[in-house]
């Protein structure tokens, strides 16, 4: 959790984002070694505690964040998945995502523990360089899907890289 996080809320029904919210919600659900969803990076703008085992967290429109999804059952692991989400702002085309509400701008969807591994890894190193993640360029989190989808490895996510998009940014206004 970020250190300035918005007050805990305790109880009440799950949030649900109207027309006047612009607000992304993500529901969270930690069930050990059977659900464990969690968010490895982002600023959440609100979180709402609904039990032990759930809550949900609220982000602003651009905020950027990555949901990492891992189930089981008897037989072994059925899903691991990160996805790292642009919340999109009122009115702004998205796709759906489960459990994430109404969706968000998909930067990168990769799937199977291994290679979620890889962009685990690839996010420390972001971390490890000294840049804030949630502040990393859209760009270089769909270059990271396109290189693991194709098996290749991403190119790092340096300072100097994130000097380049932040006058990148700066001039597009």
């Amino acid at each position: 959790m970020t250190g300035n996080a918005a007050p805990r809320v305790r109880g009440g029904p799950v949030p649900i984002a109207q027309h006047s919210d612009n607000l992304t919600y993500v529901e969270l659900t930690w069930v050990e070694k059977k659900i464990e969803n969690w968010i490895r990076f982002g600023r959440e703008a609100r979180e709402t505690i609904l039990d032990r085992r759930s809550r949900v967290l609220a982000f602003r429109p651009g905020s950027i964040f990555a949901f990492v999804r891992w189930a089981s059952n008897d037989f072994g692991t059925i899903i691991s998945r990160i996805d790292i989400v642009r919340a999109v702002e009122p009115g702004e085309a998205y796709q759906t995502l489960p459990f994430v509400r109404p969706g968000g701008d998909i930067l990168l969807k990769i799937d199977g523990w291994p290679k979620v591994q890889q962009v685990l890894r690839h996010i420390d190193a972001v971390e490890d360089a000294g840049v804030d993640l949630h502040a990393v360029s859209p760009d270089h989190w769909r270059h990271v899907h396109h290189r693991l989808t194709a098996g290749h490895e991403p190119r790092a996510y340096t300072k100097e890289r994130h000097q380049a998009w932040l006058k990148r940014r700066e001039i597009e206004g």
